[in-house]
């Protein structure tokens, strides 16, 4: 039996090969380029080709198709996805095989729910469920969950906020609003860390900072890797507290949102949302 490479060298041979499969199914005509009229040993673009379209060296880009240990820069990536024809799964993976965090554009992320996510939303009743943006806005939720979130979702849309909800309302004096804030906030620092300098997140971090003292404090402690509880006890002002599982799924196709779903944890809950 041999002996399995290590992480990061397996990572750099996933790398290589992935370069060479994306450069053989191209065409110097898909790069504009003439056909020279000299035999190609193997199908597809030669290296120097995809190296002077993506402006990089021809001994470098050469490296990463050998697996070298060598880190390119996120600018590079992006130069050859572009040149690679790469979509957007493909220049995801590019930049996960390279070991690079992959910028995100700071106003790139939807504000609304996309419609066939809000159909689906809407089409899980009689359980609640509730889209989130990477903000941790609500942006789309059915009758159940308007039931169960009473006063979020019933906030002016600037407010209809899981942050807002956790930190700017009395939820901190109910049982387990501990883990369920901790979780969300290292959720969103996350997000924060992804959009440098994003005008909404930011001001979202100084309005909570300036409202609430937990808020303050467990934003300076860098969390992002609390996770959050798969039962929660959810505060209600007509109902009680109820007792709830909860999945939290990624939608295919929209990676920044979280699709969240809640069932009764306990037959008093059940009867309370009968």
């Amino acid at each position: 039996m041999g002996v399995a490479p290590p992480p990061s060298a397996a990572r750099r041979r996933e790398l290589a090969d992935f370069l060479r499969t994306r450069r053989a199914a191209l065409r110097p005509a898909d790069l504009g380029l003439a056909d020279d009229g000299r035999r190609r040993r193997t199908p597809g673009l030669r290296r120097e080709e995809v190296a002077l379209d993506a402006g990089v060296g021809v001994s470098w880009y050469t490296w990463l198709e050998q697996g070298r240990d060598v880190t390119p820069s996120p600018q590079v990536l992006d130069a050859l996805a572009r040149t690679l024809r790469l979509d957007q799964a493909e220049h995801a993976h590019l930049f996960h095989l390279s070991g690079v965090s992959r910028p995100v554009d700071g106003g790139g992320y939807p504000r609304e729910a996309p419609r066939e996510l809000a159909e689906i939303v809407d089409a899980l009743r009689p359980h609640p469920a509730y889209l989130l943006g990477p903000r941790l806005d609500i942006l789309a939720y059915n009758p159940a969950a308007a039931l169960v979130l009473h006063d979020l979702v019933a906030a002016p849309p600037g407010r209809r906020n899981l942050l807002w909800w956790l930190f700017g309302t009395e939820w901190s004096e109910t049982p387990g609003w501990h883990e369920t804030a901790r979780a969300n906030l290292a959720d969103f620092r996350a997000e924060y860390a992804r959009r440098p300098g994003d005008e909404s997140f930011v001001d979202l971090v100084t309005e909570l900072s300036a409202t609430s003292p937990a808020f303050r404090d467990w934003w300076t402690e860098h969390d992002v890797r609390a996770y959050e509880p798969t039962r929660k006890t959810i505060p209600h002002a007509r109902l009680g507290p109820l007792a709830l599982h909860q999945l939290q799924s990624v939608p295919a196709g929209h990676p920044e949102l979280r699709l969240r779903i809640l069932v009764p944890a306990d037959e008093a809950t059940r009867a309370a949302l009968g």
